[in-house]
């Protein structure tokens, strides 16, 4: 197990990336520091850690920088391979179909969900909706396959793509308050509420997904910010 103080995280309670260390590092069972960034700002320390992005969150394990978060994810759990769960399956196609559908959440599925606070007109914004929901629906076809019938993607414990996916969570419930929507509906994606229900109740993850109301609190900051004109 890890030293004291010799595992940290640098990070903000907001964010989505930085839920995904935490998640892991309690599943595993392994204490750390979380280093909490300003928001609109960046420390020193998070620069020297990472500057190549310069972003959250940061790993630090014995003073060492690992960046991006499921880079983090996995380099956990290797490095703590005999305590808790197995984060990532252990059989090698399993491994790249996990990998393939964390790749599609962070680079389509995600996006297209910030999108739809970013649009400009109604019409944007119904495109904006419908590749959310889209992308739900291929979300829940993969789930009956991965999770073969069991809890979680994982099987019966939280594992990578829950962990990918799970994350997000809060701002699908911000962006749902916000915009009176309803995406995760148990009518037409009933495995993929069930399972939202079920990641949200776990121990591993109810100290760090933030409440709701706070979230959009926060996110009412961003808007303001992303709306504010450039400084003259």
């Amino acid at each position: 197990m890890a030293k004291a103080g010799e595992v940290k995280v640098i990070g903000g309670w907001p964010s989505p990336f930085v839920m995904r260390p935490r998640i892991a590092l309690n599943l595993k069972g392994v204490e750390y520091e979380l280093l909490e960034e300003k928001f609109g700002a960046k420390s020193e320390l998070l620069l020297r850690s990472n500057p190549v992005h310069k972003k959250i969150p940061v790993f630090l394990h014995a003073d060492r920088p690992v960046c991006e978060s499921l880079i983090i994810v996995q380099y956990i759990d290797e490095t703590w391979p005999s305590t808790g769960p197995s984060i990532l399956p252990s059989d090698p196609y399993d491994r790249a179909t996990a990998r393939f559908w964390a790749a599609y959440i962070d680079e389509k599925w995600f996006p297209s969900m910030t999108g739809i606070a970013r649009a400009q007109g109604e019409e944007a914004k119904k495109a904006a909706i419908d590749q959310v929901v889209e992308g739900l629906f291929l979300l829940e076809d993969a789930f009956g396959k991965i999770s073969k019938g069991k809890p979680f993607f994982g099987g019966d414990t939280i594992g990578f793509l829950d962990i990918a996916l799970g994350c997000f969570l809060g701002w699908l419930r911000v962006t749902e308050k916000t915009h009176g929507l309803k995406l995760l509906d148990e009518a037409k994606v009933p495995g993929l509420a069930k399972w939202a229900e079920r990641f949200c109740a776990d121990d591993a993850v109810k100290g760090v997904m933030p409440e709701t109301e706070k979230l959009a609190e926060f996110a009412k900051l961003i808007m303001a910010k992303f709306k504010a004109p450039p400084p003259q």
